[in-house]
């Protein structure tokens, strides 16, 4: 009697550069309302590839996954499991809270990626550190987050004025939509400062922006405080072991969205629903990766620190 064949197709056998990455269930659906599958996906991180290597290059990263879809619910994974190849490199991190540690990936190289995509990752949340001071950012990370009743046209303005600040600061930022509601922009920094020091410079950046836009921005830090209209600038995510979606990384939505890097004159004409798997294989053929430049361009934090002494000098934090 012939056996019964998978449920979701045959394993698929996908060359990435030297290596071989078996997809098994290739057919399983990950996003109903699109019909898109496993292999979808698969193809879309192959497509992007160059650009979603940057963006994870040497960094840690926790892996949010969707073993059965995005209907089964996420897993948020830092260990990588027993069994993966040699040639997935790791790093290992340390815990403080659960004095415990993790050998979380540290992409290098495409087909690591696309066998975490096998593994059923659909996001990538890698950290603003690399493997060689994980306690050191070199990265900045702005990031609009709109509160619940907060227009898409109000985060195009205020990211116009985080880039005039920057342009003052002479810092160049690097937009890109988050795949969900919000903008992001990352700045290359010096790897010369602990997480605390990042923090305080983001927060300092963002007070500044809310100077200048107080209709449209908030940096309340309480939720609960925020007006439900404005613009929170989350300068929290540059805490340790805080995390946010890679450039080119797909977020576990209906649609399949996609984190992606944007240039500055393109703000007022994109929405977040512009970008999904579907679309952006033929934007990264076309256009490249418009974060290509990114770690070139280093800034330095120094101002910003000199910022925040000042506000913290007009009185107490409130957080």
């Amino acid at each position: 009697m012939a056996s019964k064949p998978p449920a979701y197709g045959e394993p698929v056998e996908i060359e990435v550069d030297d290596k071989v990455v078996r997809v098994t269930n290739p057919e399983r659906v990950y996003f109903p309302a699109i019909g898109a599958t496993k292999l979808d996906l698969v193809e879309y991180y192959l497509s992007v590839g160059d650009g979603i290597v940057r963006a994870l290059y040497e960094r840690p990263c926790m892996l949010h996954r969707f073993p059965d879809g995005l209907p089964g619910g996420k897993v948020h994974q830092k260990r990588i499991p027993r069994g993966a190849p040699s040639w997935i490199e790791t790093v290992e991190l340390f815990f403080p809270r659960y004095k415990r540690t993790a050998d979380e990936l540290c992409v290098t190289e495409l087909a690591q990626v696309i066998w975490a995509a096998q593994m059923s990752t659909v996001e990538f949340h890698p950290w603003n550190s690399r493997r060689d001071d994980t306690e050191k950012p070199d990265e900045w990370r702005i990031d609009l987050d709109p509160m619940p009743d907060c227009p898409w046209e109000r985060v195009q303005r205020v990211a116009h004025v985080a880039h005039e600040v920057l342009d003052e600061l002479g810092a160049v930022g690097w937009p890109k939509t988050s795949g969900g509601k919000g903008m992001h922009t990352y700045v290359r920094i010096k790897p010369e400062h602990g997480f605390t020091e990042v923090r305080r410079a983001a927060q300092a950046f963002a007070r500044e922006v809310e100077r200048r836009a107080p209709e449209d921005v908030t940096t309340e830090w309480w939720r609960k405080d925020r007006d439900p209209d404005a613009l929170f600038i989350d300068y929290g995510q540059n805490a340790r072991d805080h995390t946010i979606a890679a450039a080119y990384s797909v977020r576990g939505v209906e649609n399949a969205q996609v984190s992606a890097p944007i240039r500055w004159d393109e703000i007022d004409d994109v929405t977040p629903a512009d970008f999904t798997i579907d679309t952006m294989p033929a934007r990264f053929a076309e256009l490249g990766d418009p974060h290509e430049g990114i770690d070139e361009a280093v800034f330095d934090i120094a101002p910003l620190l000199e910022w925040a002494d000042r506000d913290e000098s007009m009185g107490p934090d409130t957080e």
